[in-house]
């Protein structure tokens, strides 16, 4: 299981880097809907996803180094992304965003995807807690 929460967090770091790289080069890839309200609530996350990517960063740094810092940043990483969900799914719940066709069955499965990572790696990291501050060695 230790693998797969390293795999789910380089893979949020790709996630997330691409994900903004697309809606600062090219926003009509990506973008669920056209109107001046989503691009300014879309505009409004960059920093809080760089939050998000720098707790993965560095809980995937400190995971793989064994260090007892790892807990925080995967505890960091869990409720940043429990966050971002949770705004986005309320926006789109609140603003119709599912049932605009192609663009909001992305935003369902970027809700979705972002939930699962977050509850995985909290649930897994509280699970493994004494491990992760070396208290004693368990492997899966």
């Amino acid at each position: 299981m230790r693998r797969f929460i390293v795999s789910m967090l380089a893979a949020a770091i790709l996630l997330d880097a691409v994900y903004w790289t697309l809606w600062f080069a090219d926003r009509s890839a990506i973008a669920s809907l056209d109107t001046q309200a989503y691009y300014q609530f879309e505009n409004a996350f960059p920093l809080a996803d760089a939050w998000l990517g720098l707790t993965c960063v560095m809980a995937l740094v400190t995971l793989l180094r064994g260090s007892e810092r790892a807990l925080f940043w995967l505890i960091a990483a869990g409720s940043a992304g429990v966050y971002l969900g949770s705004m986005d799914l309320l926006y789109d719940l609140e603003n119709g965003i599912f049932t605009t066709g192609g663009g909001g069955a992305f935003e369902l499965v970027i809700v979705i995807l972002t939930w699962a990572f977050s509850l995985t790696v909290l649930s897994w990291s509280w699970r493994h807690r004494e491990e992760l501050l070396g208290r004693r060695e368990t492997e899966e």
